[in-house]
């Protein structure tokens, strides 16, 4: 198994099209990008037939070091969570 990096998104594309490389990275990009401010402005981006990006809120909680078993607060954060379509699901497990 491996993982398909954003490089390989990019040659994916490129084998595909008749762009050239650069224009499609700057494309990923901003793909990328218009995804990243969705979720930070709206904390949620759907994309029709794929699935849900979510954004919320973790508040602090309590945790301990492994090493020294020390007790330490761990401080509130923002965490995204990713919910697959019914489609993609269905695709996913036929």
């Amino acid at each position: 198994m491996s993982t398909l990096t954003k490089a390989g998104i990019v040659d994916y594309i490129y084998e595909r099209t008749d762009k050239n490389r650069a224009e499609i990275k700057d494309l990923v990009e901003t793909i990328l990008e218009v995804m990243k401010k969705s979720i930070k402005k709206d904390h949620a981006l759907l994309i029709s037939g794929f699935g849900k990006f979510e954004a919320y809120d973790k508040r602090a909680r309590k945790g301990r070091n492994p090493q020294t078993t020390q007790t330490i607060t761990l401080p509130p954060r923002k965490v995204v969570v990713f919910r697959l379509s019914r489609k993609f699901r269905a695709e996913l497990n036929p």
